[in-house]
């Protein structure tokens, strides 16, 4: 939805606040349905699980491409976000339950390598399929991706193994009591700050970047497409290769400086005044790939704050917080920027200060949330 910002402002008649709250909306219910599922999602096979709320995403996205007003879309994409959000956080746990943690920055790299992927045929496609085909418009993406959601939901089921090793665990004491137990651990309280500054840090800009370029730096909306496509690519090229690159020299010290060099793009980015398309392209390339690639060591780092027989729970409450943090920072956003009796967006560059200050946190919290994996922490249940 980001790349279509331009689009959806127009046809539905809305702001840029109103277009902040839409996207929100999907963080927004994914972070509390990630709450919901800390009751179950240990409690059932991995596998089983997954498709079934598969099945429940590819409904909500048909919805929205069916949606014939801006409140039904609202609705419509927050039941997207609840069953998406879950799945994101279920196929982070299948990883870490999988993999060893010495390989899962390459493990996580190669996943973060299929959103690269998405980013690489979907965006381009869905502003190619909203362009292209008028009498659909904005709906043709997500029709589009209703359609072929179908096809990946019949390889999933054939092709996905049954995961259940973590139903061997007994758990004790009331559901409740382990949940709370978990939301408090002190350790666990140090990874949720953390996911919820480097969520902020780049959910506060991304949203409004399309806009932003075709408003205030003279870039023509055909080439919104071109920008993500190079975007995608580069990512899709790196995000392995920081995945190695966090196996071999420690997570820490990769994350770190990925979240020093990506401050550069991001105040390039929030502030850019009228500039030729190759800068643009150089500079939200590089935007793309280091804003991205923080969250392939960290992922790894916050996935073994956890034994194997709670992960599900604890990186759904992380889902949450990434959801939640990623909502708050849009809202934030579009409060902030405003579209000016020119056409032009204003006060841009102010959200690119504070996300830029929000990075800075991330580079000091991560010492606080790394761990040596060999120990088991007190606080495990």
């Amino acid at each position: 939805m980001m790349p279509l910002g331009p689009e959806f402002i127009k046809a539905l008649d809305i702001s840029t606040h109103q277009f902040g709250l839409l996207l929100s909306s999907y963080t927004f219910a994914a972070a509390i349905a990630g709450i919901f599922a800390t009751y179950y999602v240990d409690r059932f096979e991995r596998r089983q699980l997954l498709l079934s709320l598969y099945v429940c995403f590819i409904v909500a996205t048909l919805a929205c491409g069916l949606a014939p007003s801006y409140e039904t879309l609202f609705i419509a994409r927050a039941f997207a976000g609840a069953f998406g959000g879950i799945l994101g956080s279920l196929v982070q746990t299948i990883v870490a339950d999988s993999i060893p943690f010495e390989r899962r920055g390459k493990a996580l790299g190669t996943v973060m390598a299929a959103f690269s992927v998405s980013t690489v045929a979907g965006v381009p496609l869905s502003l190619f399929l909203a362009h292209h085909i008028p009498s659909l418009g904005w709906r043709a993406p997500f029709i589009f991706i209703a359609l072929i959601s179908t096809v990946i939901l019949y390889l999933g089921y054939r092709n996905i193994p049954k995961i259940s090793g973590h139903l061997d665990h007994i758990h004790e004491g009331s559901r409740m009591s382990q949940i709370v137990k978990i939301l408090i651990a002190h350790q666990h309280i140090k990874a949720f700050i953390f996911m919820a500054f480097i969520m902020m840090t780049g959910f506060s800009v991304i949203p409004y970047i399309a806009l932003y370029l075709t408003s205030n730096v003279g870039i023509n909306n055909a080439y919104i497409s071109l920008i993500y496509l190079c975007g995608g690519v580069a990512t899709l090229m790196s995000s392995r290769f920081i995945g190695h690159m966090s196996d071999k020299y420690g997570k820490v010290k990769v994350f770190r400086v990925l979240a020093v060099v990506s401050l550069i793009p991001l105040l390039v980015t929030t502030n850019l005044l009228v500039t030729p398309l190759w800068i643009v392209l150089i500079n939200s390339t590089a935007f793309f790939i280091l804003v991205s690639g923080r969250m392939i060591p960290a992922m790894a780092m916050v996935s073994q704050v956890v034994e194997n027989k709670i992960r599900g729970t604890f990186m759904s409450l992380i889902g949450s917080v990434q959801m939640l943090a990623s909502g708050i920072a849009t809202v934030l956003a579009g409060m902030v920027v405003t579209i000016g009796s020119d056409g032009r967006m204003e006060h841009y560059n102010w959200v690119g200060y504070g996300a830029a200050s929000c990075g800075l946190l991330t580079i000091w919290l991560v010492g606080y949330v790394h761990s040596d994996p060999k120990k088991k922490l007190k606080e495990q249940l």
